[in-house]
Order: structure tokens, then sequence, then C-alpha cells
């Protein structure tokens, strides 16, 4: 199995960058399955089922989102209406939506995607290891379902590294968001779980991680608040994800490849 993950969407840079390029690394790459997230995704903050919609529409099979999948006060009700939208798992029970979701492959393969949210530096929430362990009583690679796949949604590299040795043999992946930065160190674990600290974002580069760059830049020299509230930068953007391959028989990854197409960064990938 093959599947694709494309890393925070920031804004309308980051949402055109995916119709643009998402339907062309489809066709080189042929994933079996694709999953977004998108939490930045609504003007840098959340998403809406018009968005997710869209996504879903581009080729989406599973859409991840993070600690602002609620800024937009409609998912509060939409996420319960689509399976394939969900929020970290590490929510507290009770909940609006679900934190995993299983998708059938055209072969009838199946992929367990999860997400998680980190707690250092963000709000203290259920524990994901704990959380994690749980969910993976009912499902087994190479049993209940082909492979695994975890969002690990975090602040800092360090939590999102050891959620990573932690679950090191037990699922396929585990890709970390939300610094929206592509990090270098794309590899296989000894027990065969792909890892990649961040996957980056799809949106415009030349900002502060994604934000129009005036507002941060001001507010990091002079200490006080800007005229304006943080945006997402527009202009050209770029798509940045990772690819995953994985035996289908042990539910271990054979290959992880960093994904970036588009405005700034080098590109991992041509298109004719």
């Amino acid at each position: 199995m093959k599947f694709l993950f494309l890393g925070d969407i920031s804004g309308k840079s980051g949402r055109q960058a995916v119709a643009d390029y998402l339907p062309k690394v489809k066709e080189k790459l042929s994933p079996d399955v694709v999953i977004i997230n998108a939490d930045n995704a609504a003007h840098g903050f959340g998403t809406t089922e018009k968005i997710n919609d869209d996504l879903l529409e581009m080729g989406a099979d599973c859409i991840t989102t993070g600690n602002h999948v609620f800024d937009q006060r409609e998912m509060l009700s939409a996420i319960g209406r689509s399976p394939k939208v969900i929020r970290a798992a590490n929510y507290p029970s009770g909940t609006a939506g679900q934190g995993h979701h299983v998708v059938t492959t055209d072969k009838g393969k199946k992929l367990l995607i999860i997400h998680l949210l980190g707690r250092l530096f963000m709000e203290p929430l259920d524990c994901p290891f704990q959380v994690v362990d749980t969910i993976l009583k009912k499902h087994t690679l190479g049993g209940t379902v082909q492979g695994i796949f975890v969002d690990m949604h975090a602040e800092a590299t360090s939590e999102k590294m050891a959620m990573a040795q932690y679950l090191d043999g037990r699922v396929s992946a585990v890709i970390g968001t939300h610094t929206h930065i592509p990090t270098a160190d794309a590899q296989i674990l000894p027990n065969g779980t792909a890892f990649q600290t961040d996957a980056g974002m799809c949106g415009n580069y030349n900002s502060v991680i994604g934000v129009d760059k005036d507002v941060p830049v001001h507010k990091f020299v002079n200490k006080t608040p800007g005229k304006t509230r943080m945006f997402p930068a527009e202009g050209p953007g770029t798509l940045c994800g990772t690819f995953v391959q994985i035996d289908d028989a042990t539910g271990k990854a054979t290959s992880i490849i960093p994904v970036r197409v588009g405005a700034r960064l080098e590109n991992t990938h041509q298109f004719d």
C-alpha cells in the first residue's frame, strides 16, 4: 500500500497549491490513500465544511485537523457529519467528532488513520500515549488493518519523536504536523515505522510559518501588537507532504519520501 500525506494547509495559498499540484502528484506517485491536514485552511484558523468538501472532491480520502479544529464554530456540528474528517483522538470523551478513521482502498486494503495532539506547549488534553494504546488494542498491523498512519500534531519536536519511538513497530508511520516547516529527518525506525518530524505546510513560504510576515516581524521587533491580526500570506504556494510505501503483509514501512512541489522550496519531483 502507498499513501500520501499533505501537511497543514495554510490559507488560500495552501488550498490553491493543493488544487494545482495534487492531481500531478497523484498521477506520478499513484497513492492508494491521500490524507490532508487542514488545520489552517480557513484563512489560517481551522477549516470549514465547504473547504473539507472541496478537499474530498480533489481526492482526499481523510482530513485531519489539529488544535484549531473548532476555531470555525460550524465545525462543532459539521465534524460529526463526515467520518472522513477527524479531530484529535485525545480530546475529552464527549467531544464532537472522531479521532480515527479506517479507509478501505480500491483493492480492499485497510488503512487506519489516527490523529493525536501533543501537550507540550499546547492545551493539556488527555495523554496521547495512553489514548493511542487504547485504539491499538482494537487494531493490529497485518491483522484488522494492513496499515496504520498517525498524524502527530505537536509543537515540540521531542514529543513527536517520542511518539514515533513509542509506536515503532506497532504502526506504519508517524508524521508530525503543526510547526509548518518540512524537516530533513524522513527515516524508517529500527522496527519498521516511517517517521518525519514535520511534513511541512501547504502554503506560501515567503512568510513566517505561513503568516503574512509583516505582522509577526513587527511583534518580534517591537514587542507590541500590530495594527492588524495575523493572517495567511498570499501569493504562490508550495505543496509539502510525505509519501510512504508499506508491506501489506506486515504493515511495516518500506520507503518514505518527502514531497515538495511549487513556488519557493527546492522541488523533490518534476513534472512534464
